[in-house]
């Protein structure tokens, strides 16, 4: 390693800051964040009060906008990352890359270039790497080839679970560089989901359900949890895995700021009243198989958890993400429950619903993930990541508790910059619910 220092970086299409938090980890400072959801850039800077997150769309910034509106200004960057949507297929012999639907890959692309940073990372569904899709990456790697970028061209797809989080969950990683740079390689697995005789040396058995999520109190326990999504509350015995979550144990390649909170508060845990039929069927429902009524997959204690969803915006139904049912109570996961299945430490807070909430966490990389990846930019950087030694606050609470209307107003943008949830009468379909007011 070369220069101590903590290299600088950009998040676009940021969301609450999952991959914000594995660059952190990583020993990025992640200066700026873009993101168009006010909920999510609310949850962003409780997390991160300390760096800059601009709430708008892609499409309307430019990169003297991200270099103004934070600490940034002039200095060179050393990574933007960012998983923009892609959706767009196209008729035979048109680029995918002029469909409109692919426009926010492309802002993506004009981002990158107008920043200039030394690398970048783009992630994103592994489905970008099959059919059709696959025309748009080889077009967006030709399109950066040709306007001085190098780029890994055998693009991997990564399974977050080789990399410490206790969930299935594959994502395709596209890294690229200034000519003139090291091209990153891609990180090497570094825990197993089974015991394998021939895999990698050394690595680590992957936390199961029960090691991420066994030691959480359980909500049915709180009353208070049916109003407030937090509680001060009794823990158990943590695994090695929970103990870093926690904030237990110091963690050796951790570069992150330690956050100030106080450890015996259980969050983001509303509750949820099931019906007595559906507590009935989850408790029927043996481990690792699908509940058939709802659908909801039941989480295996020794094993991983399935892909965590986000569920869909109002312009598509507004339906609430599956929830998994937790494994020895007929109930559905908490956010909390989800966030440990994911990797977020315990103090990382979400939206206090439910709905936000999930949608906050399985729209997001894992940071372990995130993490692993950046680790192999340090590296490329030639960098020795940098640990500190103070403690950061955390943001207002009341960013946790904004409708979208308090939201959009509080960042001054237009409350239907997106869809505003139809809420859905009577019960979903585990036969749940809601207490309180879903926002």
């Amino acid at each position: 390693m070369g220069i101590t220092r903590r290299p600088i970086a950009v998040d676009l299409y940021a969301g609450a800051g999952g991959m914000t938090l594995g660059f952190e980890q990583a020993g990025f400072d992640v200066l700026a964040a873009v993101e168009i959801d006010p909920i999510h850039c609310a949850a962003h800077e409780f997390n991160f009060p300390f760096w800059s997150v601009l709430c708008r769309s892609v499409t309307e910034t430019t990169g003297k906008d991200i270099r103004n509106l934070s600490s940034i200004g002039n200095r060179d960057i050393d990574v933007v990352f960012g998983g923009p949507p892609c959706q767009g297929f196209s008729l035979i012999g048109k680029r995918l890359l002029d469909d409109s639907r692919n426009s926010l890959v492309n802002h993506f692309m004009r981002l990158v270039l107008e920043l200039q940073p030394k690398y970048f990372v783009m992630e994103n569904v592994r489905g970008m790497a099959i059919g059709k899709h696959r025309q748009l990456l080889e077009e967006l790697i030709a399109e950066f080839q040709d306007n001085g970028y190098q780029v890994e061209e055998n693009y991997q797809v990564l399974n977050a679970a080789n990399y410490g989080v206790p969930q299935k969950r594959q994502r395709l990683f596209l890294l690229g560089c200034r000519k003139g740079f090291e091209l990153p390689k891609y990180p090497q697995p570094f825990t197993q989901p089974t015991p394998h005789k021939t895999s990698i040396a050394k690595a680590l058995k992957t936390p199961t359900v029960e090691e991420a999520i066994g030691d959480l109190p359980e909500v049915n326990n709180y009353l208070e949890l049916e109003k407030r999504d937090w509680v001060i509350a009794e823990y158990g015995k943590p695994s090695n895995y929970a103990e870093k979550l926690r904030g237990l144990c110091s963690v050796r390649d951790n570069y992150s700021y330690d956050r100030q909170y106080d450890p015996r508060i259980l969050t983001s845990s509303l509750a949820t009243k099931h019906t007595p039929k559906s507590i009935s069927r989850f408790a029927r429902t043996p481990h690792g198989k699908t509940e058939p009524i709802s659908r909801f997959y039941k989480l295996p204690p020794n094993g991983l958890s399935n892909t965590l969803r986000a569920g869909t915006p109002s312009s598509r139904g507004a339906y609430t993400s599956p929830r998994p049912i937790h494994p020895h109570i007929p109930r559905c996961i908490t956010a909390r429950e989800a966030a440990r299945l994911h990797s977020y430490p315990d103090w990382f807070r979400f939206h206090v619903t439910k709905w936000h909430g999930f949608r906050q966490i399985g729209n997001s990389v894992p940071p372990l993930l995130a993490k692993a990846v950046a680790q192999e930019i340090v590296k490329s950087l030639g960098i020795k990541p940098i640990k500190p030694t103070e403690k950061r606050q955390l943001g207002e609470e009341k960013l946790l508790n904004f409708n979208m209307s308090q939201a959009a107003e509080y960042y001054d943008v237009d409350s239907h910059i997106i869809e505003p949830r139809i809420r859905r009468r009577g019960k979903g379909r585990g036969g749940e619910r809601e207490r309180g007011r879903e926002l």
